[in-house]
């Protein structure tokens, strides 16, 4: 099943059975994201933020890295996985709790990370791929990659998690979209092409988490 969205404006017009997606914007009230996080967050199915929404979530419900005033440049891999991690574990869909959210979305400048509880999604890598393909084209306003006007950016190599014995990932060009699990969750990773003179970047996270989602299969468990 190819997953769908809907707008909806309160969580009252949730309906019941289709998978919701929920994009998360920039806040500074932290009781209202607290809010958020423990009465919305198990009332949708996916979920897409950036680095600055993910960072104040965390401090606002005092999960992993919480002390952390603000990213020192790129955000670490391993601090952002285990936040993911986090959320999935905490706010999302288990067999002791009844919550439909088993997918998040991260996209940051130079990378995506998209995590989902196992046995519900399907084609992942693709979805997490083509969220950073078009990242690289609508910034740059062409049709395909250009390139002379992207460059890469990512961390070559990385840890999976600062909160636990993470494994070590060296990125291989050849196979650039990187997998790995923890606990009943998958992570996979892609580097973005990053367009060096951005020329169209209002609405780029929404559309990155769109054509994430076009190509992501759901499996239903209602």
């Amino acid at each position: 099943v190819v997953a769908s969205c809907r707008v909806v404006t309160s969580i009252s017009d949730i309906p019941t059975g289709i998978p919701v997606h929920l994009e998360l914007a920039s806040m500074t009230n932290r009781e209202l994201m607290s809010s958020i996080v423990h009465q919305v967050f198990p009332a949708v199915t996916s979920l897409g933020l950036n680095e600055q929404e993910l960072l104040f979530l965390t401090q606002s419900a005092s999960g992993p890295h919480s002390s952390l005033s603000s990213w020192n440049g790129v955000p670490d891999v391993g601090m952002v996985s285990d936040i993911l991690f986090w959320i999935l574990k905490e706010h999302g869909r288990s067999k002791s709790r009844a919550s439909d959210l088993t997918r998040i979305h991260f996209h940051t400048l130079v990378y995506h990370i998209l995590a989902t509880v196992d046995g519900h999604w399907a084609n992942q890598l693709a979805a997490v791929a083509a969220g950073a393909r078009v990242a690289g084209t609508q910034a740059c306003a062409t049709e395909t990659i250009d390139t002379s006007r992207v460059s890469l950016r990512a961390p070559q190599e990385f840890m999976t998690s600062h909160s636990e014995a993470g494994s070590r990932i060296v990125l291989n060009p050849n196979k650039p979209v990187v997998e790995w699990h923890r606990e009943g969750i998958s992570f996979h990773f892609t580097p973005v092409l990053v367009c060096k003179d951005p020329i169209r970047t209002v609405g780029l996270g929404d559309a990155i988490s769109a054509e994430g989602l076009f190509y992501s299969e759901v499996h239903p468990h209602y």
